[in-house]
């Protein structure tokens, strides 16, 4: 077996990588970040790393695949009110639509399987 070439392998340690500002007035981010190894994989698809910062809230959307996610650390309320904690392993359906808030601040580590949508009504949007 040869061994992996330099330019096939990304390593980061989340205590000491840069995250990328996902704020963007157009879509409403605020407070948000990722850390994304995979450099042909479209913002908010395939596997990442995503920051909120104390009272950060995520844009609305809709899923275009089912996203799964596990929280490292903190906590986020969905607009439906659903709190995920520390330890939480959540499953999205595809076509869901929602977005997030946290007071406290969060690391998740997210996998979508493709790209976020605009909602379709964005009026339960936190």
């Amino acid at each position: 077996m040869e061994q992996i070439k330099s330019h096939h392998r990304r390593v980061a340690n989340i205590a000491t990588a840069s995250f990328t500002s996902c704020d963007d007035q157009e879509s409403g981010e605020t407070s948000t970040s990722m850390l994304k190894l995979n450099p042909d994989m479209a913002k908010f698809t395939g596997f990442y790393l995503y920051r909120m910062e104390p009272g950060a809230r995520s844009a609305p959307h809709r899923h275009g695949g089912a996203e799964e996610f596990y929280v490292i650390e903190g906590e986020l309320m969905d607009n439906d009110g659903t709190v995920y904690r520390q330890g939480d392993m959540v499953w999205l359906a595809p076509g869901t639509e929602h977005n997030s808030y946290s007071e406290t601040g969060c690391l998740v580590a997210v996998f979508s399987e493709k790209p976020e949508e605009a909602p379709e009504d964005i009026s339960d949007a936190i």
